[in-house]
């Protein structure tokens, strides 16, 4: 869908009138409107709404901000101030909610100061094309051409855990020999996580199936998220990644073989699933189209993943362009089926590229059980073979390439040691100059007596892009941390009205390059 930072006209009447009927309240000033983005294919009177970093908490980031209610909490006040009927709250990948609204509950939702954005849910579907075996995985574990009819691996992952949000898996196919474990579904069809369209059943196959798979004995989970026909919405795949990202078990990877048009909601949400510590693999899309103007293709905390033929051409159908970060065989890929326990089936399309790659992931952390999902992407992206991709279209020429230095990929390169900074911080004296590069880890700890009030931990100012990342009593990391702003530029703050004593422990960590920013902690 394509998203635009504007307010429909009849919302847009409606909202000012909104406005001029409250204008005895401060709080609806017509200042505050916030932003409708319009899906490409909308869920008509149904939206995904995201709140403002200081309005409400997300489950990981309770204890560093007490006293900010949790955002259910805050869709709750919403839904009886406005007349919203609130569908799904989300807990770890969103700080937002889903709500069913007509035009006037929609003004008056618009124009509430705690609301950051709202969007209109979309309708996002399967990327795979019916076509007429497997020579995938014959190609992956060799440089070049000719396949020469085996697939060498090193490892079957046994200890990795490998969540395919999708149709559902069928889980009692022979080819997962008993590895699929409980799982989730968005779909209110009673089908649990069943897979009745075949698409989530493939998909794991390619991942993780005895006969099919790249991680052949890789524990699978169903997180069920598109229909019987292939298709469902921005809020319920959102749904599934919350879910992954609040019960998942590591070493973790997630495969996302599905696609819509440009969702902002969406990529905040893959960040947030990746920050949690989860490896994110995502299909290209089949429109033979620039991935960047597709979610969450588009991402930039995902792996992209374009697809080729057997003749190491890029597939017709295959998005290309910047967002793509390496190609994998998805022209006439055999797998598990879900008709029977011993089905299978050859279909095409970036979804079957994408489950090489998020198999190829679960190797790699089968033998690097506490690398991070930066290290398992740069893994991944350093060791394929470049230059062999026909007609990438400006997309980086990589093919994946399975097997890794020392069976899995040895030890990952933890880059340099992290920067001890200046150490400990004084209260409400800035420390000013700040720069790093690109994944740059510069470290702080900041003592909080009891009883603290107003506690404010801050970045601002400079160029690039720092993180800001804030853990009571234990250093943080990208995974494990009690306050993690999601913004991008260097304007970030952890706060609490009534801190709880104890040393918090800062990190400011390089997203991208920056220079020039200043960190400040502050309490009354």
């Amino acid at each position: 869908m394509k998203l635009a930072y504007r307010v429909a006209p009849k919302v847009q009447a409606l909202a000012a009138a909104t406005i001029l009927s409250l204008s005895m309240s401060a709080a609806y000033a017509s200042d505050d409107l916030s932003n409708l983005l319009l899906a490409e294919k909308p869920v008509k009177g149904q939206y995904i709404v995201v709140l403002k970093d200081d309005t409400a908490a997300l489950a990981s980031e309770t204890a560093a901000m007490g006293g900010v209610p949790q955002v259910a909490d805050v869709a709750s006040s919403l839904a009886r101030t406005h007349r919203l009927d609130v569908v799904h709250s989300y807990r770890n990948v969103l700080r937002g909610f889903v709500a069913r609204a007509d035009d006037r509950a929609l003004a008056r939702l618009l124009a509430d100061p705690r609301v950051e954005f709202v969007e209109e849910d979309g309708i996002v579907s399967i990327s795979a094309t019916q076509n007429n075996a497997t020579w995938g995985l014959d190609r992956i574990d060799q440089r070049n051409r000719p396949l020469n009819g085996t697939y060498v691996y090193d490892t079957s992952a046994p200890n990795v855990h490998a969540y395919v949000i999708d149709t559902g898996i069928r889980a009692s196919h022979n080819d997962f020999g008993g590895r699929v474990g409980s799982g989730y579904s968005a779909i209110n069809d009673g089908r649990g996580s069943n897979d009745c369209n075949g698409h989530g059943t493939h998909v794991a196959g390619t991942v993780g199936g005895a006969v099919w798979g790249a991680a052949k004995q890789v524990r699978l989970y169903p997180v069920r998220v598109l229909g019987c026909n292939g298709s469902g919405t921005n809020s319920g795949v959102i749904a599934g990644m919350d879910w992954v990202a609040s019960n998942h078990t590591k070493p973790a990877v997630a495969n996302m073989s599905l696609g819509g048009g440009a969702s902002t909601a969406t990529d905040q949400a893959v960040t947030r699933m990746r920050n949690a510590g989860v490896t994110v693999v995502v299909a290209a899309g089949n429109d033979n189209s620039n991935a960047c103007n597709y979610s969450p293709a588009r991402s930039t905390s995902a792996i992209t993943v374009g697809s080729t033929t057997s003749s190491d051409a890029r597939s017709s159908f295959s998005n290309y362009g910047s967002c793509v970060n390496i190609f994998a065989p998805g022209s006439s890929i055999t797998s598990a089926w879900h008709t029977s326990n011993t089905a299978s089936n050859t279909i095409s399309g970036t979804s079957m590229a994408a489950p090489h790659v998020a198999g190829v992931a679960a190797l790699y952390l089968a033998s690097n059980p506490g690398a991070t999902p930066a290290q398992v992407e740069n893994a991944i992206i350093a060791n394929a073979t470049t230059g062999v991709v026909g007609n990438p279209a400006g997309s980086p020429n990589r093919l994946l390439y399975s097997r890794f230095d020392g069976g899995g990929g040895g030890d990952p390169d933890p880059g340099p040691d992290p920067d001890p900074g200046d150490g400990g911080l004084q209260n409400g004296v800035p420390v000013t100059g700040l720069s790093g590069a690109s994944g740059s880890e510069t470290r702080y700890t900041f003592n909080v007596p009891s009883g603290a009030r107003n506690l404010v931990i801050r970045i601002s100012g400079g160029s690039g892009d720092a993180d800001l990342y804030v853990r009571r009593n234990a250093p943080p990391t990208t995974s494990s941390y009690d306050c993690r702003p999601y913004r991008t530029g260097n304007s970030e703050a952890c706060t609490a009205s009534t801190a709880l004593g104890g040393t918090y422990h800062i990190m400011v960590r390089g997203y991208r390059a920056y220079s020039g920013v200043t960190l400040t902690a502050s309490y009354d």
